[in-house]
């Protein structure tokens, strides 16, 4: 079963974006000195756009995102590690990988607001997504252990 089948399955998809949505809260509070202030306001700004946005972004993403994550979480699967250990180890990759599919999908948006933000906070992003790598591993381990 694909790491998309397993996150995505209707059973706990809804555990899943609900856990999701926990980490980049937990990542964005996390943030320190004035690039953490413009994350914490970016956030802001992408949260009260419109009510659920950032729920229905992650939602949406989900599929894409579990696409990419996959061969990390075979390669931890065939090194024997837990996947929030390996996705720490290889943080950059991690993130390139998931940037590439928001690059994307920001370049197509036609919400100034949003795409102002986005534009905005992406000179930062890989190392803000790297930083969430261990989270998002331990996501990864919780549903498919």
């Amino acid at each position: 079963m694909s790491l998309r089948d397993v996150l995505t399955d209707e059973s706990r998809k809804a555990a899943v974006v609900s856990d999701c949505l926990s980490i980049l809260d937990a990542e964005v509070k996390s943030k320190k000195g004035l690039s953490g202030m413009a994350i914490k306001t970016g956030y802001k700004v992408v949260k009260g756009f419109k009510p659920g946005f950032v729920k229905n972004v992650v939602t949406d993403l989900l599929p894409e995102f579990a696409d990419a994550l996959e061969p990390m979480a075979d390669a931890a699967k065939a090194a024997g590690e837990p996947a929030a250990r390996y996705f720490a180890a290889h943080s950059g990759e991690l993130a390139d990988a998931l940037l590439s599919i928001t690059d994307k999908k920001a370049a197509r948006s036609t919400n100034r607001v949003v795409k102002g933000t986005y534009d905005k906070l992406r000179p930062t992003a890989k190392r803000h997504v790297g930083d969430a790598a261990p989270r998002l591993g331990g996501l990864v381990d919780k549903y498919v252990s």
